[in-house]
């Protein structure tokens, strides 16, 4: 990482430096981009599309310059461009900037998992031939209401009454996942920003786009019952963590490695703040930092450090020593994020064109 960049992840940690405005920021650190890209993408691109996304909500430029491009530096790695295509949002939460997966960004990362051949989802209205069988053959059809052949309009098909997701795999088989108009206002109700938005008497994209929301939901809880890339788990991971209404605290340093995931209290749920994200100046610890509170800080960050390190296992020999060392410094929920993290790896590995990839996505070049 360069001196500059160094320097504007310490301003952000409470050290005072000069920070430029998003766009200049841009411009000055495309290198940086360029290496968090997979390589497919241009940068130049990434730059005109995270600037146009930036110039069109308005909101942005009263957050921290430095959350935004953390955002898209977070977006480049997984290889979802933020904007109109609906792959990824940049959505201001406070003063922070938040990088929220869209349900194409879903079915992108899920097609290029090497397990997914195709992945898609609909809404069903009430006028529509809608089945679902359960049991040792599940299946699903669809067919909306017809008009000369083709799907007839909305209005046409009547009001919606649920919506499902699809995916084929690449042998052929498929699964699939459903819920009721019910089901997804009983998630939308429990949204940590829809109820937010309702207290405050603003609308809520739930409001004014629900249909792309349903399908998400529904596209969100299939992506979960699926084989993950570690691409694939770390855009559930943040719009899960923006779902419960908490901060994602994207460093600049962690989103350029690649090595960001939230650190989660087993008792309350919540996301810990960092250090960075807390204003930590370096000074040395006082009588509190030895409360309890903090001690599951400590377990939090020995978590994410043993996280990345499996992230970076070059082979299974080297990731089975890694994790038997590591198993018994954890239980509970951290042991379980530790397993996945070890199961998805293992995956990647066994996977030739994964091979490169670390459990939160490719690392910058």
């Amino acid at each position: 990482m360069s001196q500059t960049l160094r320097n504007l992840q310490k301003s952000r940690q409470g050290v005072q430096s000069n920070v430029v405005p998003f766009p200049a920021m841009l411009e000055q650190f495309k290198g940086e981009i360029a290496r968090a890209l997979p390589k497919h993408l241009s940068p130049d691109r990434m730059v005109r599309i995270a600037l146009t996304a930036f110039r069109m909500n308005p909101k942005l430029a009263q957050t921290d310059p430095r959350s935004v491009f953390a955002a898209v530096i977070q977006s480049s790695q997984l290889g979802l461009e933020v904007g109109l295509m609906g792959e990824a949002h940049l959505v201001p939460f406070g003063n922070q900037c938040q990088l929220i997966p869209g349900y194409q960004g879903l079915m992108k990362l899920a097609r290029n998992s090497g397990i997914v051949q195709d992945i898609y989802g609909h809404e069903v209205r009430i006028n529509d031939k809608f089945d679902i069988v359960l049991g040792l053959n599940r299946t699903l059809m669809h067919e909306p209401l017809k008009k000369n052949g083709f799907p007839a309009s909305d209005e046409e098909r009547g009001m919606i009454v649920g919506f499902y997701a699809v995916a084929v795999f690449k042998d052929g088989t498929r699964t699939f996942h459903a819920l009721s108009k019910e089901q997804i206002e009983q998630v939308r109700d429990n949204s940590r920003g829809y109820q937010m938005a309702k207290k405050y008497g603003k609308e809520s994209p739930w409001d004014t786009h629900f249909v792309p929301m349903g399908l998400k939901t529904v596209i969100r809880r299939l992506c979960n019952l699926l084989p993950k890339s570690p691409e694939l788990a770390m855009a559930l991971t943040l719009d899960e963590v923006t779902e419960r209404g908490e901060s994602q605290n994207i460093g600049i340093t962690e989103a350029i490695d690649g090595s960001w995931a939230p650190i989660i209290d087993e008792e309350t749920g919540e996301v810990i703040p960092t250090a960075t994200e807390t204003g930590d100046k370096g000074n040395k610890p006082d009588k509190a930092e030895t409360s309890p509170a903090n001690e599951r800080k400590a377990s939090g960050r020995l978590l994410q450090d043993t996280l990345v390190t499996i992230g970076k296992a070059a082979s299974t020999d080297e990731l089975d020593e890694v994790y038997v060392r590591a198993e018994g410094s954890f239980e509970g929920g951290e042991l379980e994020q530790l397993l996945r993290a070890y199961r998805s790896r293992k995956a990647a590995l066994a996977n030739p064109s994964s091979a490169d990839s670390d459990i939160f996505g490719e690392e910058g070049k």
